[in-house]
């Protein structure tokens, strides 16, 4: 009597179809789709698809004895407690894993995170951020039982809560409306599946590396490609008009945003500088730190490429600062203090002995800007000052020392090669004239 063939979830198949021979090998079920997968392969020859077969097995095999049983978030833990990284860079890394790789992968162990797997992954990122399945529901914005649509009053200034809100026009005052909407799919950015890849790739590297697994299948992964830079600083009428609106709510606000304009500083770097920093009298800046929140703690680190560098700006920014300086001053006087050459420049405290918030600094900026009814933000004025030293002629060498970009101008020319048309267009101007036109 024959013996029944093999069933594929167990010990695979080899089935005919037409003139050739088919493999399969149930291979688990997907983590990302959590749909069944099957090896599949065919060959004209019955000896080559069981090969196939023989190989589809001890891929399988691999998964399943693993040198280590360990899952991918104990392989990124582990990873983020030995690979040396800055406090910024860590608690991004957390970030991208907590919210992106440990819903769908952080139980699965790692031998079973394959290439296919990543691929998958990343493909469902970008089709939706939250991964739905389709269904339109409500995304709801905390968890647990609340009100779905919640009215912020504004609250008048000096207004105790216990005083409650006098009745008002909520669009008038600009009370803020929270709620509750439904689900739209938006995928995530090229940038931010690139870099959910990277630390995948990196703890799968450190896994190889210790032995735990024998390859390291997020090599071979293919990632969104990154989209070409699309800088899009304000208008020359915008940037004026930024600024009177900035001197208008606080002189020290008014120079904070003068400042990333006329020197492009990064705001890590801008809210680190401290009056010692300042040589007035030769109208340089002196950028050596950068300064950055991590998980609620001030930090301070080295600047992005690691290498200070020196800003001349011009007579009315010194004049500028001089004046910020005297304000400080002035207070310290008030207090009874003395000026201090360690002193922020910006800071919200009155003795300038922190500095201030990043993220408030952007968020005062968008409201800013809202109110103005412009498309910026608190960058794009970094954007601003490279875009008008290249319009202007300014060699490119020196337009990304000021930026502090390193690679001798590679990163300005990638960024801002659209705004040095003025430049090439002189260029043939120049070559031009130097000719003669042939006789007729």
């Amino acid at each position: 009597m024959a013996k029944n063939p093999p069933k594929p979830r167990t010990e695979g198949m080899i089935r005919r179809r037409g003139n050739s021979f088919q493999a399969i090998l149930y291979a688990g079920t997907d983590p990302v789709t959590g749909r069944q997968l099957y090896l599949r392969g065919s060959s004209t020859d019955e000896a080559e698809a069981k090969k196939l077969l023989r190989k589809f097995k001890a891929q399988v095999a691999e998964q399943r004895h693993a040198k280590t049983r360990a899952s991918l978030r104990t392989t990124i833990e582990s990873w983020l407690e030995t690979h040396e990284l800055e406090e910024s860079t860590r608690e991004n890394y957390v970030g991208y894993a907590e919210r992106h790789i440990y819903p769908v992968l952080g139980d699965e162990p790692i031998g079973k995170v394959t290439t296919h797997v990543l691929e998958r992954l990343y493909a469902e990122f970008r089709r939706c951020g939250s991964r739905c399945d389709g269904r339109p529901y409500v995304a709801h914005r905390v968890d647990g039982p609340h009100e779905c649509r919640e009215v912020r009053h504004k609250r008048p200034p000096g207004r105790p809560p216990a005083a409650g809100y006098p009745p008002h026009d909520c669009a008038e005052k600009g009370c803020l409306v929270v709620e509750c909407r439904p689900h739209l799919c938006a995928p995530l950015a090229a940038a931010t599946i690139r870099k959910i890849h990277f630390v995948i790739r990196g703890a799968m590297t450190a896994a190889q590396r210790w032995g735990w697994i024998t390859t390291n299948p997020a090599e071979l992964a293919r990632i969104p490609r990154l989209p070409a830079p699309d800088p899009n600083p304000p208008t020359t009428a915008e940037a004026a008009a930024l600024v009177a609106a900035a001197w208008e709510e606080d002189p020290s606000w008014g120079t904070l945003v003068w400042l990333v304009m006329v020197t492009g500083m990064r705001r890590a770097e801008l809210l680190a500088l401290r009056w010692s920093d300042f040589d007035l009298a030769e109208g340089l800046i002196y950028v050596r730190r950068n300064h950055v929140r991590v998980t609620g703690k001030n930090i301070e680190k080295d600047t992005k490429t690691h290498r200070a560098r020196r800003i001349t700006v011009d007579q009315a920014t010194v004049e500028l600062l001089s004046e910020h300086h005297q304000r400080y001053s002035e207070r310290c006087g008030q207090l009874g203090l003395k000026p201090v050459p360690t002193a922020y420049l910006f800071s919200y405290s009155p003795t300038n002995d922190r500095p201030c918030n990043p993220s408030g600094v952007t968020h005062r900026y968008r409201r800013m800007c809202e109110r103005l009814d412009i498309d910026s933000h608190l960058h794009a004025l970094r954007h601003y000052s490279a875009t008008e030293l290249l319009a202007a002629g300014v060699d490119l060498r020196t337009v990304a020392g000021r930026l502090g970009h390193g690679g001798g101008g590679a990163t300005t020319l990638r960024v801002y090669a659209a705004w040095l048309d003025g430049a090439d267009r002189r260029a043939a101007e120049i070559l031009g004239s130097r000719l003669s036109m042939p006789n007729a």
